[in-house]
């Protein structure tokens, strides 16, 4: 059984037991949240919209995403720029689909 959940304005296909990596949510390690944008949900050979079902899931960490360098360049002006960002990311574990 899986689920389409969308959380940060993305899309995650995720199943019970799965770890998955998100833009950060609110709370700390070891809380538990429901994910209540379902937006289709199989149970093996059927897909179905999902009316009223909640994925739930557990915080593992808080953390830092890669960082990802942007270098801005014009030639010949002698203009350079470069520039870092590190998104923050929340680590979860799927509890269940219900």
């Amino acid at each position: 059984m899986f689920a389409v959940v969308r959380t940060g304005g993305k899309q995650y296909r995720v199943a019970a037991e799965d770890n998955i990596t998100v833009e950060r949510l609110p709370g700390e390690a070891g809380a538990t949240i429901e994910l209540g944008d379902v937006l289709l949900v199989s149970d093996g050979g059927a897909l179905m919209v999902a009316d009223g079902v909640k994925v739930t899931a557990e915080i593992l960490a808080q953390n830092k995403g890669d960082k990802v360098v942007i270098f801005k360049k014009r030639r010949r002006q002698n203009y350079r720029r470069k520039n870092g960002h590190r998104q923050h990311q929340t680590v979860l574990k799927i509890l269940s689909i219900a």
